[in-house]
C-alpha cells in the first residue's frame, strides 16, 4: 500500500476467524467492522481451533486477487493471540503480527505491511481491540508511526522499506534448504555409533540386539554371504535399510528379491536361506527371544544356492 494512500480511498474485504477462547471478541470486532466506513465486506469465518482458524483466514487473505479497489486483510483471535499469529504466517504472502495496543498497530502497519491483525480474546477488552482495529485500518505501509517518532523514515529506511516486500515475497521461491545432515529415521539413529558382534555360525555377518524379548536387532551382511537353512522358534519381521538379498523360503517353497526398504515377514518355524548379493543393513524383530536352528551347512546351502541362481541365469 503506497504512503501517500489517504485512509478514506482505501476499502477492505476482512476475514475473520476465532478459536473458543477468541469467539466473544470476535464477534465483537466483526460488529464493529461492519460498521467501519471503509470496510466494504466482512467474512466471518466463524470458531474453530485456534490453528484451524488461523489457517481459514490466512487462506483466504493469501488466495485473494489483488484488487486495487479491494485490499484483502484478516482477523483472528485466540486466547493469547499468539497461536493464530503461528499459524497465519505459515500462508504465502500473509504477514500477521500480534497487537495490543493501537501503536503496535501503527508500527506493524508501517514497518511490516502486516495484513492480519491478531488479537487476545483473554487480554484485550472490545473497547481497545476496536481502537487497534480502526489504527491497523488507517495506517499505510512506510507511514509515520511512534516507532519512527511520529516523523518520517529517513531516506535509508525509505529504501529498505521500498525494497522490502519485494523481498519478502520471494522469499519461499529461494533456493531449497539443503539436506539435514542428520537423519530423523529413529532406525537410523539407533545405527550411528552401534558397535557390531560377529554372527560366529553365519560368517560375513555381525548383529547387534538392541532389545530382548520380544527381540530387535539391527543385522548386517558382507556382499556374497550365505545364511544356510535354518528356523526359529519365533516369526519375525524385518525392513532392509540398504542392500540387496534373497531369500529362500523354503517351508513355502517360495523366494523374495528384497531391496532397499523392503519389508518381509517369517513365520514361526520356517525354514529359509538367504544369499547377500550387495552388502546389506536390514533392522528385525523377532516374537519373542532370538533363537536360531541349523537345518543344513554352509557348503550344501552355497551349493543349493548356486545351483539355484545357475538355473535363473541360464533362463535370462
Amino acid at each position: 500500500m503506497a504512503a501517500s494512500a489517504s485512509a478514506g480511498s482505501r476499502h477492505f474485504k476482512i476475514f475473520a476467524a476465532a478459536d473458543g477462547f477468541g469467539e466473544p471478541l470476535k464477534d465483537a470486532v466483526v460488529a464493529h467492522l461492519r460498521a467501519h466506513p471503509s470496510v466494504a465486506d466482512v467474512v466471518d469465518l466463524g470458531v474453530d481451533k485456534y490453528y484451524a482458524a488461523a489457517a481459514a483466514v490466512a487462506r483466504g487473505v493469501s488466495s485473494s486477487a489483488p484488487d486495487p479497489a479491494l485490499e484483502s486483510r484478516g482477523v483472528v483471535v485466540c486466547g493469547t493471540g499468539a497461536g493464530v499469529t503461528i499459524f497465519a504466517n505459515k500462508y504465502p504472502g500473509v504477514y500477521a503480527t500480534h497487537c495490543s495496543s493501537a501503536a503496535d498497530a501503527v508500527n506493524t502497519r508501517s514497518i511490516n505491511a502486516c495484513n492480519v491483525l491478531a488479537l487476545s480474546g483473554m487480554a484485550t477488552p472490545p473497547e481497545a481491540a476496536f481502537a487497534i482495529a480502526d489504527a491497523w485500518l488507517a495506517t499505510p505501509f512506510r507511514a509515520p508511526c511512534p516507532a519512527s517518532g511520529d516523523a518520517p523514515w529517513p531516506e535509508d529506511i525509505q529504501k529498505f522499506l521500498d525494497a522490502a516486500p519485494g523481498e519478502m515475497a520471494s522469499i519461499p521461491e529461494g533456493p531449497a534448504a539443503p539436506p539435514a545432515p542428520d537423519s530423523a529415521c529413529a532406525i537410523c539413529c539407533l545405527r550411528k555409533g552401534m558397535e557390531f558382534e560377529p554372527v560366529d555360525i553365519m560368517p560375513g555377518g555381525e548383529m547387534r540386539i538392541v532389545r530382548e524379548s520380544p527381540t530387535s536387532a539391527y543385522v548386517r551382511f558382507k556382499a556374497g554371504s550365505v545364511e544356510p537353512a535354518h528356523h526359529h522358534t519365533f516369526g519375525h519381521d524385518l525392513v532392509v535399510i540398504k542392500g540387496k538379498k534373497k531369500v529362500w523360503n523354503l517351508t513355502k517353497k517360495e523366494s523374495y528379491g528384497l531391496v532397499d526398504g523392503d519389508f518381509l515377514f517369517t513365520p514361526a518355524g520356517d525354514v529359509h536361506r538367504v544369499k547377500y548379493l550387495e552388502d546389506t543393513e536390514f533392522f528385525i524383530r523377532w516374537d519373542g527371544h532370538w533363537d536360531i536352528f541349523l537345518d543344513e551347512d554352509l557348503e550344501t546351502a552355497r551349493n543349493a544356492i548356486d545351483a539355484e541362481l545357475g538355473v535363473v541365469d541360464s533362463e535370462k
